[in-house]
């Protein structure tokens, strides 16, 4: 594993995720307040219109990637990010909200390009390791975002969008003088340039391929369900504000990195990719159906610390296998497009997963109303979600399996 380049594409996403983290916290009190004025659908469709714009240009920009290079895709989409930023904590007007959120998802897809870039750096046996890394990044970003959003907003609901956007061009810059190129090396740009949606029947015809985009869409779909409704669901239970949330997503966020970042090697030689994606969905799964029957007189904030932590073991333990399962699923001159179409699923599945959420937390009852039976049809919702994930990840693991027994029994003949 190269370890200089794979350094600077950590640094570029955790700067990104910072960003990112930044907003979580921060947007909705933002553009609910009285400059602003915004409904809570029409803060729902804020995220969602990222979400949106994300699904649609993920595998533009991964396919623009094998044409042109992994870095010049890389650079103008943080340079674009910074902008849409600029936009947010300069915004006078609620559509200048949607347009800054717009722009931020057009060029915010750039998470694709760099598991390509990984994909170019890395051996077959070496990528989980290097997917990790953005797992890693990830739960660092949710660590510092929402924690450095929560002490900005001191000083105005404005700043935390412009720190961000410094974060943005600061991290083009590093990107653009540190940064090697890969493309080139592997793949050839003319075959490469006709990945994309058009090839997205084709892939949804390779079992494998189809299985890890179908298990991604459902997880991400669950997962989106739980980060949508969380803050709620403690506020409602246990009285929690944003600092108290904040101080959660911390926790999650430094267990991800722990698994990621130090254990996961080791678990997957001890027991390969496709079964962790089955324990990490397992575990996730497990969590989503005990979180609805935590609450003060019921386990109390310990419960509740070791429900989340089962929950970030699972999700530390899916995501960086899965995307690994996915590139190794795809051709070398075509990991940036598939890997592209892989966050386009990811996005549709955050557009659709805070719908059904929100849907179940307020209409179970009564609009706008939340109770003990919204709560638990909501996460169990989700919890029925993962699970069929995880029947999917297990066809997957059996595909995996005599692949690789097909491959072997080639090599011994030879």
């Amino acid at each position: 594993m190269k370890r200089s380049p794979l350094l600077i594409i950590f640094i570029t996403v955790f700067i990104d995720l910072i960003g990112f983290g930044i907003v979580i916290p921060v947007l909705p009190i933002y553009a609910a307040s009285p400059r602003f004025h915004a409904s809570p659908i029409a803060i729902g469709l804020l995220f969602a219109s990222y979400s949106l714009m994300q699904l649609i240009f993920s595998p533009i920009l991964g396919r623009l990637s094998d044409h042109y290079g992994r870095k010049p895709v890389l650079f103008f989409s943080l340079i674009g990010t910074g902008f849409a930023f600029l936009i947010l904590g300069s915004a006078t007007a609620l559509w200048m909200l949607f347009v800054g959120r717009i722009l931020d998802g057009i060029t915010g897809g750039n998470i694709s390009t760099a598991q390509a870039y990984i994909a170019d750096v890395t051996t077959p046996e070496e990528r989980a390791k290097g997917m990790g890394l953005i797992g890693a990044a990830f739960g660092l970003g949710f660590i510092f975002g929402p924690a450095i959003g929560g002490v900005l907003s001191r000083w105005g609901t404005s700043v935390p969008f412009l720190f961000a956007a410094a974060l943005a061009f600061a991290n083009a810059a590093l990107l653009y003088f540190l940064l090697p190129e890969t493309v080139g090396r592997k793949t050839t740009p003319q075959r490469a340039a006709r990945g994309g949606w058009r090839q997205l029947t084709e892939y949804l015809r390779r079992p494998s391929l189809a299985l890890a985009l179908a298990t991604y869409f459902l997880f991400i779909t669950s997962f989106s369900i739980l980060t949508t409704t969380f803050a709620l669901y403690t506020m409602y239970r246990f009285g929690f504000d944003a600092q108290h949330n904040g101080y959660l997503f911390a926790f999650t966020g430094a267990l991800g990195v722990i698994v990621q970042g130090a254990l996961l090697g080791r678990a997957v030689k001890a027991v390969g990719e496709p079964a962790l994606v089955i324990i990490g969905e397992a575990l996730f799964a497990a969590s989503m159906f005990f979180i609805p029957l935590v609450g003060p007189q019921h386990g109390g904030l310990e419960a509740l610390l070791l429900v989340l932590s089962v929950q970030a073991i699972g999700n530390a333990l899916v995501m960086p296998t899965l995307n690994s399962l996915t590139s190794k699923a795809a051709r070398a001159d075509e990991q940036g497009a598939v890997l592209g179409v892989a966050q386009s699923v990811a996005s549709l599945a955050r557009v659709v997963g805070p719908i059904i959420g929100s849907w179940l937390l307020y209409s179970a009852t009564a609009p706008q109303q939340m109770d003990d039976h919204s709560l638990r049809l909501t996460y169990w919702g989700g919890a029925v979600i993962t699970t069929f994930g995880l029947l999917l990840a297990l066809r997957l693991s059996r595909i995996f399996a005599v692949e690789k027994e097909r491959a072997e029994a080639l090599t011994t003949n030879w």
